[in-house]
């Protein structure tokens, strides 16, 4: 077998940015304040019970929050919104600050402003998985009446859907 075709971190990075994803913001209220990131591993799991699933890295500033969350929230992105996407994409920016338009939601849990649509989670379970943690998450409440399309992540960037 070629060494280009064994599985490395690189080899998985290298398919993945082959992949289109939805993007979302997972939240978190920590004990110095409010925490989150982008993500692109968001899956739905169970429609009964409506649960779903992210990948965190255990050294993301936003692990430990994560870690002791009893809920989470989720937020779909839509395409006019590639700055928010890269500011909690961002190490070390201040995600919460402005321009980030935010208010305190169910549970505690930041909920974002113009998002196509945003769930609020309890956490019910954190599972090992190399450097990251999948957390799952049984949907309480959201809101699905944001406008517009969707952002998505391609090829190391973000991009809008085109038909």
């Amino acid at each position: 077998m070629p060494a280009d075709l064994l599985a490395t971190p690189d080899l998985l990075r290298s398919v993945f940015r082959r992949h289109a994803a939805g993007v979302a913001v997972i939240t978190a209220r920590g004990d110095a304040g409010p925490v989150g990131f982008t993500a692109t591993s968001l899956a739905s799991v169970s429609a009964e019970p409506p649960m779903l699933s992210f990948g965190v890295g255990t050294g993301s500033s936003s692990w430990p929050a994560i870690a002791a969350a009893g809920h989470v929230g989720v937020h779909i992105l839509g395409e006019h919104q590639q700055e928010l996407a890269a500011t909690f994409a961002r190490s070390g920016a201040d995600r919460f600050a402005p321009p980030t338009a935010w208010r305190e939601g169910p549970e505690g849990v930041p909920v974002l402003d113009g998002v196509l649509a945003w769930l609020v989670g309890r956490v019910v379970t954190r599972v090992p998985a190399g450097d990251h943690r999948i957390v799952i998450a049984e949907v309480v409440l959201g809101d699905p009446t944001g406008t517009g399309r969707p952002l998505l992540y391609h090829q190391g960037r973000f991009n809008r859907l085109r038909d």
